[in-house]
């Protein structure tokens, strides 16, 4: 039991850490949307993991089923941010889309139980929003195109 508590806090904390940046850039999904999606990747891990232990005399459980869904159902929630917040403006929600998905990974390798993976690919996604950022619009002024945020 305590194993899984600290594996959903694991889960809020990084997702929270990679919102923390989202909120600092003023988007609009920030630390709460991505602490939620880690939570509830992590708690669908966690959930099917046990189950299957659970069930074991039930032949064909298994918990990457649960994963491979969360994957495509991330996957969903980002193509209606893309679609929906575009509203016909040229600016389109991709990479928070993105980073929905991979917060949502983020909270899967927490609820597997995968800390180091967890923590490590939040770092990552934090370096990425942040400093990829400025080398993008560094090399759009270079070569003369501006990127807005």
């Amino acid at each position: 039991m305590e194993d899984t508590l600290l594996r959903l806090a694991v889960a809020v904390l990084l997702g929270g850490l990679v919102g923390l940046e989202r909120t600092v850039a003023g988007k609009h999904a920030g630390m709460r949307t991505y602490a939620l999606v880690s939570l509830g990747s992590c708690l669908f891990i966690v959930v099917g993991t046990l189950a299957s232990f659970e069930l074991s005399v039930f032949n064909g459980l298994n918990p990457l089923v649960v994963a491979s869904n969360i994957i495509l159902g991330v996957g969903f929630i980002g193509a209606g941010l893309a679609v929906f917040r575009n509203n016909g403006a040229a600016h389109v929600e991709l990479t928070t889309a993105a980073g929905i998905w991979v917060v949502a990974a983020v909270g899967m390798a927490a609820g597997f139980g995968f800390f180091s993976i967890a923590a490590v690919s939040a770092v990552l996604a934090v370096l990425v929003f942040s400093v990829l950022l400025r080398l993008e619009n560094m090399i759009r002024r270079r070569f003369g195109t501006e990127l807005e945020q």
